[in-house]
């Protein structure tokens, strides 16, 4: 028959044991989270020199890229923001003064878009090209570019045609060779005239299905 001492002590080592298995439950869950919104750090791997040689000597390909909903997306105060995940704070702030009223844009980087425009700068002449007014893309993209001076061309809402309700962008504003530019946008309804310059990409809301 057990005494009393080896049942308490019995019960007190099931009681740790529960306790142990829940506190690394519960570590499990939040390392899990805290894995999940953790940035991604990439090294930049500089060009070769015959690569820069090469780059040199060759004109280079042109590469087009859309600003909302492709690189970034943004949201002002005046909507809701029900698409972005709950925690997540903007990269940064914007604001603009819109028909004369203060706008404030709270604008949400794409995951890694830095890296991107890092790589692919060292091997295209990259071009923003975005359906939005000057003064709310024109701000975007100077904070995009953060200094680095790699978005230097920019084309505007002024510089799209609207027909059929949307705006469509002229890629004959950019160059005149079609076999040296092609687009990176989340619509094809911006580039209709050019299908065989286009890739779509998803588009991107900063939200939990969208990555």
């Amino acid at each position: 028959m057990r005494t009393p001492a080896v049942f308490y002590k019995g019960y007190f080592k099931l009681l740790i044991a529960s306790l142990w298995s829940m506190v690394c439950l519960l570590f499990r869950r939040h390392l899990k989270t805290a894995l999940k919104y953790q940035s991604v750090k990439y090294d930049i791997v500089p060009l070769s020199p015959l690569s820069k040689y090469r780059l040199c000597t060759l004109r280079r390909k042109v590469m087009v890229l859309d600003l909302d909903e492709t690189l970034i997306h943004s949201v002002h105060d005046g909507i809701m923001r029900t698409t972005v995940r709950p925690g997540t704070p903007p990269d940064f702030v914007l604001k603009v003064f819109i028909d004369h009223h203060p706008v404030r844009f709270s604008v949400h980087k794409r995951p890694h878009v830095d890296f991107f425009l890092n790589v692919i700068s060292q091997w295209y002449e990259l071009v923003i090209y975005t359906a939005s007014l000057e003064i709310y893309g024109a701000g975007v993209t100077e904070l995009l570019d953060n200094g680095r001076h790699i978005l230097q061309r920019r084309f505007y809402r002024q510089h799209c045609t609207y027909d059929n309700g949307s705006y469509s962008k002229n890629l004959s504003l950019i160059t005149s060779d079609m076999a040296s530019v092609f687009i990176l946008d989340n619509s094809p309804g911006a580039y209709r005239s050019y299908p065989g310059n286009f890739m779509q990409f998803s588009t991107y809301k900063n939200s939990e299905s969208s990555k």
